[in-house]
């Protein structure tokens, strides 16, 4: 069972709609307990990395770090995946994960921000999770703010700057894109994520 996180700050029905359309049983929560018992964790989001600040309220984010140190296999997006990292310069006040080191940072002042649309991924590595994914490939965007490339990067984008599109260490995978809203793209990239054993 897979489940998506909800703390009231992501594309939630799209998320389990796009699973749902795979066959895959997942539930959306925000009980600390479901993540316990479940297979896999998805962390959804879209908008200020302020909104984050929920999952302090009620246990998730110690549910949430309790699953990714415990070998679950877990994917962040967009707003989930800068979760990952250390933090972002949109809301210093709210820490990441830490599981990724760097910050997340704006967009230079040379390209329009918020990156909303459709863009190419350069893949950089094998991956699990881009498994079977051709080069180029595009995929939807929608953010202000982007994580710094580092070894765990899996694949990038270049708008303005290159940056990280996708990482990947052991069972913790993180996309800035929306697979869910990326088409038949996206739809193989959550195929591979619930193939993924750890």
């Amino acid at each position: 069972m897979i489940a998506i996180v909800d703390y009231g700050a992501g594309n939630l029905r799209s998320v389990k709609k796009a699973f749902d359309h795979l066959g895959a049983q997942a539930v959306v929560t925000d009980q600390p307990e479901i993540l316990a018992t479940a297979d896999k964790i998805v962390l959804p989001g879209v908008g200020h990395f302020s909104s984050l600040s929920a999952l302090e309220t009620n246990g998730m984010r110690e549910a949430l770090l309790q699953a990714a140190s415990g070998g679950k296999p877990f994917l962040g997006i967009c707003l989930g995946m800068q979760w990952l990292f250390e933090g972002s310069e949109e809301c210093t006040e709210i820490s990441g994960a830490g599981i990724f080191p760097g910050k997340c940072r704006q967009f230079p002042a040379s390209v329009k921000s918020p990156h909303v649309g459709w863009n190419s991924l350069t893949i950089q590595k094998s991956s699990r999770l881009l498994r079977d994914i051709a080069q180029d490939s595009f995929v939807y965007y929608t953010h202000s703010f982007h994580a710094p490339l580092l070894a765990p990067t899996s694949a990038s984008t270049e708008y303005g700057l290159l940056f990280s599109a996708a990482v990947e260490q052991e069972n913790i995978f993180g996309v800035q894109f929306h697979p869910e809203k990326s088409g038949d793209v996206g739809l193989s990239i959550l195929k591979n994520f619930c193939e993924v054993v750890c």
